[in-house]
Order: C-alpha cells, then structure tokens, then sequence
C-alpha cells in the first residue's frame, strides 16, 4: 500500500493530473484511518477475569469466566484476546466480534486438569487490525494469577497400620503439662499455670480461678517419608495422547507412569486417609529442598501437605536411608514412619530396622521401579522387609493403587 501511495503521488507530480492527486488523497486517508482503527481496536478494552477457585485436583475441573467490555464510543470489529496460561489444556483465548460501542461479551472455560502443580493464569495480549488488513495492533496485559492442583488422591479403606503394636486409641491416663485435645479434668489455679488453660465456666461458678488437666495424646503420630532423590526414579514413554483420550472415557484420570507421580499420589491419599480418622500426619520429603511438616490434624493439615505436595519434583540428591537417619532423632515411641520410595538401597531398610527398635514401627511402600522400565532388584527390599518384620507394600505400574495397599496386598503378593 505504501509502494502504491508512492507511485501515485510521483504520478501526480509528474503528470499535474487530478486523477492521480485524488487517489494519492485517497490512498493516503486510507492508511491513516486503518491506522487509528487497528489502535482503537485493542484500547479502551476492559477485560475481567474471574477463577472459581485457586484450588484444583488432578481429575478435577478448573472453570474461569472472563468478560470483554467496550469502554469506547466506537465499535471493535473483531479483537482477539489470546492467554497465556500454563495450565496445560487450558484454552481460553476467544475471537471477539462486531463489539458494539459500550457493549460486553464474556465466555467461560472450563478444563480438566491432568497435571499436579501451580501454574500460572495469564498474561492476556489482545490482538486486532483494521478492516482491510493493513495494520496490526497488540496489547499486552501483564497482570497474572496462579491456580494450585493437587495430586490425584484414592480411597484406601482397608489400609491400617499394624494393630496390636500400636495404641488402639484409648485414653493414656498419663497427665501432661502441654495443652492437648483431651482435657482429663480441672483443678485449681496454682501460680505460673497459663492462662490458655483456665476453664472459665467453671470459674464463674465456683468463684475462684479453675484450670483444665490434660492428657497425653492416646493415637500415635504417622510421619510419611517421601524418596525425592532423582537417581532412583523410573519413568515409562508416556504416550500422551493415547492415555488422555483413554481418561476422558474414564471417570478417573491416568497417572502418568512414572515413580514419582505414584509416590506422590499414595503420599497423598494416606495423608487423606489417616487425616479422615483423626491421626496427627507428617511429612518428611527432600526435593528441591528439604521439607517437613511437623503432625497435626485437621483439613489445615491436609491441606498444607496437598500444597507441598502439589509442587514438589524428585530433584533431590539425598538417599532415602540418610533421610530416615537424620530426621528419625526426635521421633518418639509408638510413632509410625511410612516409607515411600522405589529404591532398592538395602541401607534404608537398615536404617528403618534401627528405628523399630526404639519403638517406632515402620512400613515399607516400594513403587516397583522394574515395571516403570529401569533395573532395579526389588525383591531383595521385599525379602530384607520380611525378614526385619516390617510390613511392606509393592506396588507395579498400572495396578489398582486401592487393591494395592489394602490388608489383603500387604507383603510379597
């Protein structure tokens, strides 16, 4: 168009005809006004974006909703509002067309989501041109937010740990001067006791300063260990397309088979399931750093180790019998340690051994790292695990992590 301008206008000058000068008048009005159309197309744009909610689950949907507003007194012929979001499968840029002036139009997007992790949603950048295709205006909005999914969690109802080993939950008649959930009675106030602990209806009743008595703990603490160390991990050639279609006609997702995918998700689902029944849960994992969450109980529990959870990778150099050596010091009688992991490291059965006998009792759950497609001799751990008398879990790629870890597939089945 530019080229043409060019050869009209040194027409017109150098023939003086009217024709040519019109044209050039034409032309040259003709690109001014594409100009400042394509410009006006993609501002005073206002765009609202609106996530249901922050938080998702592999297997569950993610919705947002966005809103396209006109603030011009001029219409937009058409403006694309591309995203850029990380949320893989996550496809809500939009064409919109013929916005009339002051108008709105909004759409909604809701994606399945397939990948633990945080992602980010957005930026936007909104692209639009004028009618005859001269110009190309884009404009980038930069404000972003960020959606967590949490691992893929099953239901394990016959997993237990070993009873007749363990308290059965029973008061302890054992006083504490800590502050538990099992207050044992009341007494009077002796100076020095804290004020948290004064029993208030039974002051206003008696007239003098009443404290509770509390007892130790009766359940015992379960601290999960989960193997981040990125040499012991296997994973099989996930053929994507082909496992999406397949859990599209599911009503549960495919996993992707890797070992570290089935060990976060079995992390996830005894975390679930002892918090259901009250138990205090730990956890223990060194991926990209060292993390530890101290036992407690309570959805805010659950809902921290699902966070760590969610964004740990297996990056991490540490073997998993140094794990259990270091952060086993301050773990009392009668806790439970389960240990997830797929290495074949005979040391941290060893080590788990040395546990047991200051009273803390183990259990071995190994994703087999031979059925994800690397060597791996899992049957000595199975063999080393029987022998020291610590339950062990194995658990094979593509096998019912359910019919896995129940009573029934404890041991070398």
């Amino acid at each position: 168009m530019l080229l043409l301008l060019v050869l009209v206008l040194a027409g017109a000058l150098a023939t003086g005809r009217g024709l040519f000068f019109n044209l050039t008048y034409l032309l040259t009005a003709l690109i001014i006004v594409s100009y400042f159309w394509s410009w006006s197309n993609v501002n005073h744009i206002q765009i609202v974006r609106h996530t249901s909610s922050k938080r998702s689950q592999v297997g569950e949907a993610a919705e947002e909703r966005f809103l396209v507003r006109n603030a011009s007194v001029l219409p937009k012929l058409w403006v694309e509002v591309r995203d850029q979001s990380e949320l893989p499968h996550h496809h809500a840029s939009w064409v919109v067309n013929a916005l009339g002036a002051h108008r709105a139009r909004g759409w909604s997007v809701r994606t399945v989501c397939r990948q633990r992790g945080r992602f980010r949603l957005g930026p936007i950048t909104l692209i639009s041109g004028d009618p005859f295709g001269l110009f190309e205006h884009r404009k980038h909005l930069g404000a972003t937010s960020s959606i967590v999914v949490y691992p893929f969690t099953v239901d394990l109802p016959y997993f237990s740990l070993p009873t007749g080993e363990l308290p059965g939950g029973g008061a302890m008649r054992r006083r504490t001067h800590y502050v538990t959930t099992n207050v044992s009675g009341v007494r009077d106030y002796f100076p020095g006791d804290s004020f948290n602990r004064i029993h208030w209806p039974s002051t206003a009743r008696t007239g003098r300063l009443i404290v509770k008595e509390f007892e130790l703990d009766p359940s015992a603490d379960v601290w999960l260990f989960l193997d981040m160390q990125g040499a012991v991990q296997a994973e099989l050639v996930w053929e994507r397309e082909v496992t999406e279609v397949a859990a599209l006609r599911k009503s549960r997702p495919a996993l992707v088979p890797s070992t570290e995918e089935y060990s976060v998700t079995i992390a996830a689902s005894l975390a679930r399931h002892f918090l259901a029944r009250n138990r205090a849960v730990g956890l223990v994992a060194y991926g990209q750093k060292r993390e530890v969450i101290v036992p407690d109980r309570g959805d805010r529990q659950l809902a921290k180790i699902m966070e760590t959870l969610a964004v740990i990778r297996a990056t991490g150099t540490i073997p998993m019998a140094q794990i259990i050596a270091a952060e086993g010091r301050g773990m009392g009688r009668n806790t439970s340690a389960i240990v997830i992991t797929p290495s074949d490291d005979l040391r941290w059965v060893e080590t788990l051994r040395d546990l047991r006998r200051r009273g803390v009792r183990g259990i071995g759950i190994i994703p087999d790292a031979s059925t994800f497609g690397r060597q791996t001799n899992t049957e000595a751990v199975l063999a080393a695990l029987q022998q020291s008398g610590i339950r062990a879990y194995r658990v094979r790629e593509g096998a019912s992590l359910e019919a896995a870890l129940s009573q029934a597939g404890a041991g070398l089945s």
